[in-house]
């Protein structure tokens, strides 16, 4: 029996980059960079115009992807997933070149029972030959051949052309 394709994407699906942005953002600015500021925008409109050269350099910083938390439900989830599907980790790293070595580590750290093997980094993840796709950016399901699942966040609060899934335990639901 073959089993079914399970890309999943890594930050602000599995790894909570959000939590970095507003511990550094406060470090830096002192001031609270809120969920509710965030509401239906990209992270860097949630901030003054003065700030947002710093917020888009944050990624690109070392450091910046080696410690996130873990989002909430997710090892435990994924860690059943990997018994039914076959189990990628699929991350648009090109974007941030300095961030391969810290993702690679975090998911050994978090994730053991994902081979490395089944670590995708990418740049446009249309190429991905997989059944479903949890991302919580919409675009990347442009071109994705199989059924994408938007993971909730509050950049993508108005997008309703996908279906949504708000935490692990819904994903849970749905394909398990």
């Amino acid at each position: 029996m073959n089993k079914k394709r399970l890309a999943v994407d890594m930050d602000e699906v599995i790894a909570d980059a959000i939590s970095r942005f507003q511990e550094w953002y406060g470090r830096d600015f002192q001031l609270e960079l809120t969920r509710e500021a965030m509401h239906g925008k990209r992270l860097v409109d949630a901030v003054a115009p003065e700030h947002q050269a710093a917020l888009r350099a944050y990624p690109s910083t070392e450091g910046f992807f080696r410690d996130l938390p873990v989002i909430k439900d997710s090892q435990e989830v994924l860690a059943e997933l990997a018994q039914r599907y076959e189990l990628f980790i699929t991350t648009a790293a090109m974007e941030f070149p300095g961030s391969f070595l810290d993702k690679y580590n975090w998911l050994q750290q978090h994730f053991p029972f994902i081979s490395w093997r089944n670590f995708v980094f990418c740049g446009d993840k249309s190429i991905l030959n997989a059944d479903y796709l949890i991302d919580d950016n919409a675009y990347n399901f442009d071109g994705f051949r199989g059924e994408g699942l938007l993971f909730d966040a509050p950049h993508n609060v108005h997008e309703t052309r996908f279906r949504r899934v708000h935490n692990w335990r819904e994903v849970a639901d749905i394909l398990l």
